[in-house]
């Protein structure tokens, strides 16, 4: 496999969809440059997120990360109903204070490992019956029918961040996944700036290159050195919107010489560091 897709744009700080299909295309591995929420509404969804694998239940939650490379397959001989939230880092900077942070929710879900929170009981969550008024919302086309769903999508986090921090949330555990590939894949994420040679890798682990190399693409739907490359280069990017010159955020990333590292920073966003640049504000 080769690089994975940018899908989906962010216009706006925020964004909100209520979507069904009754017949759902094969989405391969890609990433967004925004967080996403995902609620399941109905249908027979496995859900793939750095490695994991999630067979979710009606009402679970998905919660991605920017630059989290992932994948679903969909079960098409049932509708596929969901809920999916764009949201821009700097929309959850907006409501920050030092009291509260409604992106603890992302926070804890990469410290237990997983990216799916499933409600234990429906009938008895507040959490459920502010997902039910969301979902009503979009049949409102009564005034200010946008900025209501809004005000009530901010209900929903709070209600969502109040339940992970109290534990009334289940972090659901991933399916079939090897742990040593989730090993590996910790390690290369926490190493992206050192040097990350294949073979010093399965050292690491105790185990063969190749079987390394053959038991990452098994699990993972990816090679590991194109794996490598795009983290890289995702973290490079990010670096350079926050303010990072375009030759720092190279190093930073892992990347021995600039121009190196230019070229495939070009390859993949089909713009030059530089041309990132000038769209900062």
């Amino acid at each position: 496999m080769g690089d994975y897709e940018k899908r989906g744009y962010l216009n706006s700080e925020f964004r909100l969809f209520h979507l069904t299909d009754t017949e759902t295309k094969e989405v391969e591995y890609h990433y967004h440059e925004f967080d996403k929420i995902t609620i399941l509404i109905r249908g027979h969804v496995n859900y793939m997120v750095e490695g994991r694998s999630y067979e979710l239940k009606p009402y679970d939650i998905v919660l991605v990360k920017h630059n989290d490379i992932h994948r679903l397959i969909v079960d098409n001989r049932y509708p596929y109903e969901r809920i999916i939230v764009y949201i821009s880092p700097n929309f959850m900077d907006a409501y920050k204070t030092e009291e509260y942070d409604l992106s603890c929710c992302f926070q804890k879900a990469e410290k237990a490992g997983s990216n799916v929170l499933r409600i234990p009981s429906l009938k008895k969550s507040s959490l459920f019956r502010s997902i039910a008024r969301l979902e009503r919302s979009f049949s409102d086309g009564a005034y200010a029918a946008a900025l209501y769903r809004q005000v009530l999508f901010l209900e929903f986090m709070i209600h969502l961040n109040r339940a992970a921090l109290s534990n009334r949330l289940e972090f659901i555990g991933t399916d079939a996944c090897n742990p040593k590939v989730m090993d590996i894949l910790e390690y290369i994420n926490g190493h992206l700036a050192d040097e990350l040679n294949i073979s010093a890798i399965a050292e690491t682990f105790f185990i063969s290159r190749y079987y390394m190399m053959r038991l990452f693409k098994q699990e993972t739907g990816f090679t590991i050195g194109s794996y490598i490359s795009q983290k890289r280069l995702l973290l490079g990017r990010e670096l350079i919107l926050s303010g990072t010159s375009a030759a720092q955020a190279a190093y930073e990333c892992g990347f021995k010489d600039y121009s190196t590292f230019q070229r495939a920073y070009k390859a993949l966003f089909n713009e030059s560091p530089r041309d990132t640049l000038l769209t900062l504000p």
